[in-house]
């Protein structure tokens, strides 16, 4: 089990699904977290639940002002911040023929813009603690196409590829950068759409693992790219996704 002892980490989209159940993971295992989302509401919450290693913080992803608050506040309270999870996102799924430039765009600012800027706003802190860790949360959209996905394709690819960038220039301060691709997890992006327990498990039913996966399982993987037991490894895809991108069976 990766410890996270001494770890300050910073999780955006926390108020729920898997940046929930990440920043809940990261806290059993020793960090101090920062329960970053727009719903701050839930998200003080979930703070509230964690206890004292715990802060909420307000935080809208796109906007490059709320970023540079939220590792100030994140430094004035636990003294450092070692670890970020880009993990805020929204699907915005469409057809292509009905996706509106303006549809685009809301998909690319939240989860593209809101990635460079967590990147970009948390360096600097990263350099002074002697180094540090970013995930960011991509998806197996970040692999290959989807049906209605054009924006959010075009999202995950960016931030594959952002992943990539970043961790060649920001090795030499050692803060490694990787991205991880999720495919179906049991979140609220998924159970808005009417996926729900034993239909959820049943629409996954084909991927090799034959389930959907639980955000835990995200955390996990998660945790392990933030602790020192991964400390060889950037610029790297680390897929969690039951094994939908290992191939296609025609049984």
């Amino acid at each position: 089990m990766s410890s996270l002892e001494g770890k300050v980490i910073l999780v955006t989209g926390a108020a729920r699904g898997q940046g929930e159940a990440e920043a809940r993971l990261f806290a059993e295992r020793g960090a101090e977290v920062v329960v970053c989302d727009v719903l701050h509401e839930q998200a003080q919450q979930v703070a509230a639940d964690i206890g004292d290693s715990a802060r909420a913080i307000e935080l809208d992803v796109s906007d490059p002002n709320a970023w540079q608050s939220a590792v100030e506040e994140t430094v004035s309270t636990f003294g450092k911040l070692t670890g970020l999870v880009n993990n805020a996102a929204i699907a915005g799924i469409k057809p292509f023929d009905e996706l509106s430039p303006d549809d685009y765009m809301n998909v690319i600012k939240i989860n593209q813009l809101g990635v460079f800027l967590g990147m970009k706003a948390v360096v600097e802190s990263m350099k002074a603690a002697g180094g540090g860790a970013i995930v960011n949360i991509s998806s197996i959209a970040g692999m290959g196409g989807m049906m209605g996905g054009v924006a959010y394709c075009a999202s995950k690819f960016a931030v594959r590829g952002m992943t990539k960038a970043a961790a060649m220039e920001l090795g030499q301060h050692n803060i490694r950068v990787n991205s991880l691709h999720p495919g179906g997890v049991l979140t609220a992006m998924v159970t808005e759409a009417g996926l729900t327990g034993d239909v959820a498990n049943e629409v996954f039913s084909g991927v090799p693992l034959g389930r959907i996966a639980q955000p835990r399982e995200m955390a996990t993987l998660a945790a392990y790219l933030l602790s020192d037991d991964s400390s060889y490894s950037t610029g790297s895809e680390f897929m969690a996704d039951g094994g939908m991108t290992a191939g296609f069976s025609l049984a």
